[in-house]
């Protein structure tokens, strides 16, 4: 693992152009790198062979590819794989490749496959949200990831599939909080995206976020056709705030008004993300409450089955109580879907990544009696 020298990752191709046309050699040598390690997956420069021994030796002895190590590597039952970096500072982050292939008939009756890849991506060591259910926040916040690093973990991903596949969506679900590291999570969006990179189109790309409004509406002016994803997990103001310490003082009028702003400035609609907490948020009233809120803000609903965590007194809900749940919301004109939980058997899930190192668990108490809806 790289402790001296920076990783190539960290610069976009215009920059990396400057770097080597300073460092004495043709511009056009930096699209010859940069494919390399996004195109035929180079995990050092020795493998440049189009480049001579001496700049393979240069470039070798300035930068690095990957700064981190893979220390763990699992896959799930249902073709889910994880992998565990740590980084120079010894801090870990988890991301996850979630495969999917749809069968699908085109308009002439021909089937078509498609083979969807999803990197699942973190942008912080830890998390400094803390949501009452999930892994990633109980041993705390370290730091926030540089873009090599967040570039580094869908590189790690892809060198995971045959050399037919490619990464197709990217999901800013795992560790952290992007909006709380704004300005990498938009480079390295920017980098997902570029054509001499992985290629990804911006609608493919979900970013969720507990919800930051000035950091919205900073997404919405600037200008990437992303997926915005809002982790609401309550329809109300006191449930959340339990369930969301951190965002204490964030009500969810101040949510609809940025969301709605992000709408109308990209014409993108967004999607509340609600992981469904047995007897605590799944009520009638919370559905009558949801509802509302999403019409407000012109939002689907994805509803995710709770993913237990050891040490949480949390509950998964039942399959009834869940489709009811759902039921409920559609026949009050929500376009709600639940979401499929992927790699449980491996803690890769929804709200399951969590830093592996020491430190003890932290034990929230129960939320459901301390819940208006609930009493």
């Amino acid at each position: 693992m790289n402790k001296t020298r920076p990783s190539i990752l960290e610069m976009d191709l215009p920059v990396l152009e400057g770097e080597l046309t300073a460092m004495g050699l043709p511009r056009y040598r930096a699209g010859q790198v940069l494919e390399w390690i996004f195109k035929k997956r180079a995990v050092d420069f020795e493998r440049m062979t189009n480049l001579s021994r001496e700049d393979r030796r240069r470039l070798a002895d300035r930068w690095t590819i990957f700064t981190g190590e893979m220390i763990q590597h699992v896959r799930a039952v249902d073709g889910t794989e994880k992998i565990i970096i740590r980084w120079s500072d010894g801090g870990l982050t988890e991301s996850v490749l979630i495969p999917r292939d749809d069968d699908r008939a085109e308009e002439y009756g021909r089937t078509m496959v498609s083979h969807r890849r999803t990197a699942c991506l973190s942008t912080q060591v830890g998390c400094p949200v803390g949501c009452a259910f999930c892994a990633s926040g109980l041993r705390g916040f370290q730091n926030n990831l540089s873009r090599g690093q967040l570039v580094e973990q869908a590189l790690r991903l892809t060198h995971l599939l045959p050399p037919e596949r490619r990464l197709t969506n990217v999901v800013f679900m795992g560790m952290g909080e992007p909006l709380a590291n704004f300005d990498v999570t938009v480079a390295g969006v920017r980098m997902l995206m570029a054509p001499w990179a992985f290629h990804i189109s911006g609608r493919k790309i979900t970013l969720s976020t507990v919800g930051l409004p000035p950091q919205i509406r900073r997404l919405a002016d600037a200008g990437l056709p992303v997926t915005l994803a809002i982790s609401l997990h309550a329809p109300n103001d006191e449930l959340r705030r339990q369930i969301i310490p951190w965002a204490g003082g964030i009500t969810i009028n101040d949510l609809v008004e940025a969301g709605r702003y992000y709408f109308e400035k990209t014409g993108r609609e967004l999607t509340l993300e609600y992981i469904m907490l047995d007897a605590v948020n799944i009520l009638p009233l919370h559905a009558r409450q949801l509802a509302h809120t999403a019409q407000r803000m012109r939002a689907n609903v994805n509803l995710i089955y709770y993913n237990e965590v050891a040490g949480l007194p949390f509950r998964r809900p039942t399959g009834p109580s869940a489709l009811a749940f759902e039921r409920l919301l559609r026949s009050l004109g929500v376009n709600v879907h639940i979401r499929r939980s992927r790699g449980r058997d491996i803690a890769a899930a929804c709200g399951q990544l969590a830093r592996q190192d020491a430190g003890p668990w932290n034990k929230p108490r129960s939320l459901a009696a301390n819940d208006p809806a609930a009493r």
